[in-house]
């Protein structure tokens, strides 16, 4: 696993900053999906669980998994988020491995994560693997463009490449969006 690339949890104060609703505004990705009120999402790579909250709101008396590899992210979860989002549940997770029944969700989302992938494919096909038939997984990663938030350019995907990625995991009816402006996103389905 390459460290250089993981978010470093020291910094996790970043992840909290409500500015980033700004840029990744789940209130417009949302209607993308073009989904119903589903019962479980599973969040990969939730990190403090901020946007683990804003998905919450669209969960039906259902759940929603906030995945991590980090135990200093998961902690910060249970201790902030789980007692005032009781749907929101913390899942330890590892490189490429969720510890989650087969085709338990509706949604799949990771949120600039891609680009910290040490193997995107294994990662995508535990998604996938996570997913019920017709679920959909939500992919939004940083534009490989020089800006002054974000991973280092040489560490971001492009989307076309991600979509390569979707396909040769067995997903279709993958779609790009191109409405936000310091991230792409992309849609897909089991």
């Amino acid at each position: 696993m390459r460290e250089d690339k993981k978010f470093d949890p020291k910094h996790l104060d970043k992840l909290n900053n409500p500015e980033r609703l700004n840029d990744i505004p789940v209130r417009r990705i949302w209607p993308v999906l073009e989904m119903e009120y589903p019962g479980t999402i599973v969040d990969i790579g939730a990190g403090t669980g901020f946007l683990s909250t804003q998905f919450a709101a669209y969960v039906t008396g259902g759940v929603l998994f906030a995945c991590d590899l980090s135990d200093i992210m998961i902690d910060w979860i249970k201790e902030n988020v789980s007692p005032i989002y009781k749907n929101i549940l913390p899942v330890k997770m590892e490189e490429s491995r969720v510890p989650l029944d087969d085709a338990i969700a509706d949604l799949v989302y990771m949120i600039t994560l891609h680009h910290e992938l040490d193997d995107p494919e294994a990662m995508l096909l535990e998604c996938r693997r996570l997913l019920r038939e017709n679920g959909k997984l939500l992919i939004i990663d940083w534009k490989k463009e020089e800006m002054k938030e974000g991973p280092p350019l040489k560490i971001r995907c492009l989307p076309e490449d991600v979509r390569v990625q979707l396909e040769e995991a067995g997903f279709g009816n993958v779609s790009q969006y191109d409405f936000l402006t310091k991230h792409f996103c992309l849609t897909a389905e089991k």
